[in-house]
């Protein structure tokens, strides 16, 4: 692979630092991968080796992938950017806003002002927060033991908005509100759908919202990082949900690096791989536009110290968003053109898509907290080797 030397060089002077376990990276231009490779350990406590594939929780990296589905259903007419979610979600017609907290803590609502869409979901500007990154939804939480949208429990998608739709963007969990649109006008569930209609096409053998018990060791476990930089590795999460009522369009999906970009690649090449269409060139071209307008993305203030890092990539840069991705508006010297497109997951797991010079990467850990210094700076020594290699 082209220069392939002077990317592993650049990962391997970050990871002899000693602060990331292991790491998977892979990297593609619009003639196929250019790169891809293993460093480090799968885990602090044993010596098997990182290997290429390796099995990631990508969380919020599952975004992307829901979307694409979403814009499945509106070439097919099944759904609009702009008609009102409650169409397809009437428990959406009763969605407030919730303002602060009363007497014993009672949570105030107030009726919401406009309209919930699929284009409001998709670029998170419906008024849906985390309670990860929002105070009053973490209390929210707290007080009424809302149900997390992992725990399958249709539940947890009766939470309150934090704001009006279109008042301003905030992260959350528009996009599980997106799957669910997509399970009800498809007719299946996200797992049938994603499976048959964009995993099964692609070649993604290893996507999935299943842990499988063939993985074995592949399947990389969470660290933690604690505030002293040591780490240790969490307890895995419970079996399977028996009883789960829907799939969370916005996390839960395991994957590989490489399998994530194949779904980059065919995004690249303007919906198809390999003889597989998934989308128009049209709908990929839509959905890299900015949709929020005057709007702009804003820095991720934390309230769960463990789970997140306060968040603000590309600080000083405004920001937008498009139909699921974070869209740089300048060049980052060195590294992606403006108007490229990005994400992440929870657990410092990182892509990027960069349409102006045909090239996308992924970079893969299984960290926590998210936003961790020492990943993000693998992902911009990687990046900027990436670019360096094909000038």
């Amino acid at each position: 692979m082209k220069n392939q030397a002077l990317i592993d060089k650049a990962l391997a002077t970050v990871l002899a630092r000693g602060e990331i376990p292991g790491l998977v990276a892979t990297a593609a231009d619009q003639s196929g991968v250019i790169y891809s490779s293993a460093f480090g350990r799968r885990d602090i406590a044993g010596p098997a080796r990182m290997t290429e594939d390796s099995v990631f929780r990508i969380a919020s990296m599952t975004k992307a992938i829901t979307g694409t589905a979403a814009m499945q259903m509106v070439e097919q007419g099944k759904l609009s950017l702009d008609q009102p979610a409650q169409e397809i979600l009437p428990f959406l017609a009763d969605t407030k806003v919730l303002t602060g907290f009363g007497t014993g803590g009672v949570p105030i609502m107030r009726p919401r002002n406009g309209e919930i869409t699929l284009r409001n979901l998709l670029t998170h500007t419906a008024g849906f927060v985390y309670d990860t990154w929002n105070g009053n939804m973490a209390r929210y939480t707290q007080l009424t033991s809302l149900p997390a949208a992992r725990t399958g429990k249709l539940a947890a998608l009766s939470a309150p908005l934090g704001f009006d739709p279109g008042e301003r963007w905030e992260y959350g969990i528009g996009i599980d509100m997106v799957g669910r649109m997509v399970e009800v006008v498809s007719g299946l569930d996200l797992e049938t759908y994603f499976q048959r209609h964009i995993f099964g096409p692609l070649g993604m053998a290893d996507s999935t919202y299943v842990e499988r018990s063939e993985w074995g060791n592949r399947l990389v476990p969470v660290h933690a990082r604690a505030a002293d930089g040591r780490m240790s590795i969490l307890p895995s999460p419970p079996g399977p949900v028996t009883d789960r009522e829907f799939f969370a369009g916005g996390g839960g999906l395991f994957c590989t690096a490489g399998d994530y970009l194949r779904f980059l690649r065919a995004l690249m090449a303007g919906g198809e791989l390999d003889g597989e269409r998934i989308l128009k060139p049209g709908t990929v071209a839509l959905m890299g536009q900015n949709h929020m307008g005057d709007l702009n993305v804003l820095p991720m203030k934390t309230f769960n110290p463990p789970f997140s890092n306060d968040v603000d990539l590309f600080p000083g840069m405004p920001k937008k968003w498009g139909l699921t991705f974070l869209i740089n508006t300048q060049d980052v010297p060195g590294r992606r053109s403006a108007g490229s497109l990005a994400w992440a997951g929870i657990n410092n797991t990182y892509y990027w898509l960069d349409p102006t010079r045909a090239v996308a990467g992924v970079l893969m850990t299984q960290i926590l907290p998210f936003a961790d210094k020492p990943v993000l700076d693998a992902l911009d020594a990687f990046e900027a080797a990436v670019y360096e290699s094909l000038s």
